[in-house]
Order: structure tokens, then C-alpha cells, then sequence
């Protein structure tokens, strides 16, 4: 049976008792970060769907057909969640964010306003035509914010260069190719939001993944039984009797 109070006394004797808080945070947040985009990639799924994507982009879908609330919401969860993981990781990483935080958190905003803002060219050409800006301006904003950052990553973690270098070329050359390919349809965001969501994923899982392997190690040297060891570090020492 494990002593929550005695580990408590000699983590902190120690200096690692901060150090386990950070830790079972970091897993915490983790958790957060991935069912975020998990739920925001299982969403554009559906809604990219509800109709044919090869003839109906997202804004058709939004604007021609009964699934306008629809949008809206894809958009508001889709941006928050591709927000949150880009802030964290970020953060995860020591990243200075600066112009870059201010550039994720416009792409959320202008993907909300591209859904909120109706896309009736024959009705509304003015309101279309800022939907189309908002659109270009969200995909920008996202490309010139996240490529500097993956970048950054690859020079700090020299091995994963060249799989972030092939998520890039995924990502963006995937999303003009059926755009070339079939003109304007839902395709091309399809294929942008799913693929941009998953790398998300990927990062998360990866980054969080190593930061948490080593901030583990300063727990298990001086243990001679690892299954304990691993059981100490994760217990919430909070809820003490």
C-alpha cells in the first residue's frame, strides 16, 4: 500500500513535488488537446459529408441546404480545437510565440466569420465576396503561423524533420491537387481539415509524449521496483486521508 503522505514529504524534501504536479498536468493536457481534435475531426467528417463533396464545397453545404446552424458550429469547435492544440504545443515546446499566437487565434476568428457570413454569390455578392476573403485569410493565417513553428520543431528534434517535412507536402500540395484535379468542390477542404487535424494529432502525441518520457526520468533513477515507481509518479498526491 502506498503512503500518499510519506511520498509527498519525500518528493518535496526532494524538489519533486512541484516537479509531479507539472507532470500529471502535462498528461492531463495532453488528454484534453487530443479529444478536442479528435471530436473536431470526427465533426468535419460528418459535416463535409452531409452532401456530395465532389459537386458541394462547405459553404455550399452551409448555405444551399438546411444545415446552415450546422456550419456554424463545425466552424466554432473546429477553429477553438485547432486553436487550443496549436497554443499548447507552442507553450510544450518553450516556442516564442508572439506575432504567431495573434496569427492562430485570426484564423479561428476568420473561419467563424467565413461560416457565419452567408455565401449567396446572386443574393448577397458583397457578403460572398468577404466569405471568400475570410476563407483565403484563415487558411494564411494558419499556414504562416504553424510552417515556422514545424520548422523550428524539426531543428530541435533533428529525427523528426523528415516526416513533419512530409506532413507539410501532405497537407498543403493534397489540398491543391483536387482542387486542380476536380475544380471547385468540397475535396480540397476535406481533405485540408482532416489531414491538418490528424498531424495535429500526431504532433500532440509526440511532443507530449517525450516531454512527459523526460520528465519521468528524474523519478525512476533512484527506484529499484519500476512498476511502483510508475504507480508514485501518477498518483494524486492531493487526495491524501
Amino acid at each position: 500500500m502506498i503512503d500518499k503522505a510519506q511520498i509527498k514529504a519525500e518528493w518535496k524534501q526532494k524538489n519533486l513535488y512541484d516537479y509531479q504536479c507539472e507532470l500529471i498536468k502535462q498528461r492531463r493536457l495532453r488528454i484534453i488537446i487530443m479529444s478536442l481534435l479528435l471530436g473536431a475531426l470526427l465533426l468535419t467528417m460528418v459535416y463535409g459529408t452531409l452532401e456530395n463533396p465532389f459537386v458541394y464545397t462547405f459553404s455550399n453545404i452551409g448555405n444551399f441546404f438546411d444545415y446552415r446552424l450546422f456550419f456554424i458550429v463545425w466552424a466554432i469547435i473546429s477553429g477553438v480545437a485547432i486553436q487550443t492544440s496549436v497554443i499548447a504545443l507552442f507553450r510544450l515546446e518553450a516556442y516564442h510565440i508572439g506575432r504567431k499566437g495573434i496569427f492562430v487565434a485570426l484564423s479561428m476568428v476568420f473561419l467563424v466569420l467565413t461560416a457565419i457570413i452567408p455565401a449567396l454569390k446572386d443574393v448577397y455578392p458583397f457578403w460572398h465576396f468577404l466569405h471568400t476573403i475570410f476563407a483565403g485569410l484563415h487558411a494564411l493565417f494558419v499556414l504562416v503561423s504553424l510552417v515556422p513553428f514545424v520548422n523550428w520543431v524539426s531543428k530541435e528534434n533533428p529525427r523528426l524533420k523528415l516526416v513533419l517535412n512530409i506532413w507539410m507536402i501532405v497537407i498543403w500540395v493534397g489540398s491543391l491537387l483536387p482542387l486542380i484535379i476536380f475544380g471547385k468542390s468540397g475535396l480540397f477542404e476535406l481533405w485540408f481539415f482532416v489531414t491538418l487535424i490528424i498531424f495535429l494529432l500526431y504532433l500532440s502525441m509526440i511532443l507530449f509524449e517525450e516531454k512527459i518520457v523526460k520528465m519521468s526520468v528524474a523519478f525512476l533513477k533512484d527506484e529499484s521496483d519500476l512498476n511502483e515507481a510508475i504507480e508514485k509518479i501518477y498518483i494524486n498526491l492531493e487526495k491524501t486521508k
